[in-house]
């Protein structure tokens, strides 16, 4: 079977909005007040939780990787008790992934998220069903743009490895389908979609209306 594997933020959903409340909320316990900005910071939103801490310690001038450390697990608590405040699926989404099912592909979902996270947000959106497979960070031993988490979901939907696709929206998730030998969509509305074509994708989305037709040029 060929499947279509998702990167879930920025991709399947913004949850931006969610993840930079969280980074604030360690700042506020810092005594920092609110660092980081939406939607200004949205992409840095999607690069993951140590990145924002990381990099709104650095815009005081308090950069200190042990205080990372120590507020990693404090994000989390925090991004779990409103993980869906404000994440919004985007717009077609769950059409184009119904279209495809419909057509005969396995879809999964493998992302940088820690799974239980994703699953957790998946069932808050009403979704979790739709995926036939789920992979997080934590899942396997590596994580993307290390190609196994792909090639896992992949098998895990029920589809071959090297018949698949991934849609995603970073550089990260470029890379991975590469090491993958596999073909990505790179979408355009996420965070970061105004430098996704320097990626050289096999495909850019602009619309989820038009991704099953080019699944369906790209995998057969």
């Amino acid at each position: 079977m060929r499947t279509v594997i998702f990167d879930l933020d920025g991709t399947l959903a913004d949850t931006s909005g969610d993840l930079l409340a969280a980074a604030n909320c360690c700042f506020r316990q810092m005594g920092l007040g609110d660092v980081l900005e939406h939607p200004k910071d949205a992409g840095l939103a999607l690069r993951g939780a140590r990145m924002m801490l990381s990099e709104g310690l650095k815009r005081v001038e308090q950069y200190d990787a042990a205080v990372v450390e120590e507020y990693f697990p404090v994000f989390i608590d925090v991004y779990r008790q409103s993980i869906d405040l404000h994440t919004v699926l985007y717009p077609g989404a769950m059409v184009a992934v119904k279209a495809l099912k419909d057509a005969g592909y396995g879809v999964g979902i493998c992302t940088n998220k820690p799974e239980d996270l994703a699953d957790q947000l998946l069932r808050c959106l009403g979704v979790r069903d739709d995926f036939d497979s789920l992979i997080g960070a934590d899942t396997l031993a590596v994580r993307k743009p290390d190609p196994e988490p792909l090639r896992e979901a992949a098998r895990r939907a029920g589809g071959d490895p090297a018949k698949t696709i991934l849609i995603g929206d970073t550089d990260t998730d470029r890379n991975t389908s590469a090491a993958a030998g596999v073909p990505s969509i790179l979408v355009t509305f996420g965070p970061s979609g105004q430098n996704m074509s320097a990626l050289n994708p096999e495909g850019l989305l602009h619309d989820f209306e038009d991704l099953p037709e080019m699944v369906s040029r790209l995998i057969g």
